[in-house]
């Protein structure tokens, strides 16, 4: 499994495309992309020395099932899917794709079931959202064991901190701002 850490610059806004494929970052997210843009987008990623994770479920145009999931293994060819599902990050993993199950902390109750989730379907790692309460970062990682990375909210360096504090191995965000630290 490859090892994420640091700031995982997300891909949000198409400006940002070239800035990132002459950045020092070995990956890129791509969130709320248009299926017609995706092979092309990947292709010129990978070519510039990119790996690329796809959130599959913002995938505009896709439909997360089997057929869908088959058609990016095969044909786009990412190498990590993220995604709230665990049937997607089933298929991911047969198909020997880096795999990130995304949570939405809601509150204790549904807490507790997406880390049952997380038990059958044993992701690669957890994208905690929001990213900035260190406290329930440190009780995912202790309960799963897996490596989480911070996302959503992230919005200054003192947020990346916080996480970090909190036992993140990564930061995921949009904001450009903060891709450098």
């Amino acid at each position: 499994m490859p090892e994420l850490q640091g700031v995982l610059p997300v891909l949000r806004n198409m400006k940002d495309f070239e800035r990132l494929l002459e950045s020092h970052h070995p990956y890129i997210i791509f969130l709320e992309v248009r299926l017609s843009q995706l092979q092309v987008l990947v292709r010129t990623a990978k070519k510039a020395g990119k790996k690329v994770i796809l959130h599959a479920d913002l995938i505009q145009g896709l439909k997360t099932d089997a057929y869908g999931m088959e058609f990016l293994v095969r044909e786009i060819k990412p190498d990590g899917i993220i995604s709230t599902r665990g049937n997607v990050i089933t298929l991911a993993k047969k198909n020997n794709l880096l795999t990130i199950q995304r949570l939405f902390l809601l509150d204790s109750h549904a807490l507790e079931n997406n880390i049952k989730l997380i038990g059958q379907v044993k992701p690669d790692y957890i994208e905690l959202l929001p990213g900035i309460i260190p406290s329930v970062i440190e009780e995912v990682h202790q309960k799963t064991g897996i490596p989480i990375i911070a996302g959503g909210l992230i919005r200054s360096a003192e947020d990346v901190e916080l996480a970090y504090s909190g036992g993140a191995k990564a930061v995921s965000t949009s904001d450009s701002e903060l891709w450098e630290l």
